[in-house]
């Protein structure tokens, strides 16, 4: 339905294109709990590279030292893959094994 001025025309493609548009898919990333790794370190790593507050910090990582696990945050999975990757750098620079993943919510 296109018309000389290709109004009708512009406004059809832009329907199109919104329609195909899809929420991106979420990941949960999570921090293990190891016997090696200290508490502080893991304080360090949420707030230098989730930058966590120091409170909201502490207690994720003490989710992580009493239940195991800790939920860091959801995000997508390109910044959740680059987050993972940037604790597991930090960690082997310092010599401690913490464990980072994530998975689909």
């Amino acid at each position: 339905m296109s018309e000389e001025n290709g109004v009708a025309l512009e406004e059809e493609s832009a329907v199109d294109y919104q329609a195909e548009l899809e929420e991106p898919r979420m990941f949960r990333v999570i921090l293990h709990n190891d016997h090696y790794t200290t508490m502080d370190f893991v304080v360090e790593v949420l707030t230098g590279i989730f930058h966590k507050p120091a409170a909201e910090a502490t207690r994720i990582m003490l989710d992580v030292h009493k239940k195991g696990i800790g939920i860091v945050g959801v995000y997508t999975l390109d910044i959740a893959a680059t987050k993972v990757a940037q604790v597991d750098i930090m960690a082997r620079e310092r010599q401690f094994p913490l464990k980072c993943s994530y998975e689909e919510v």
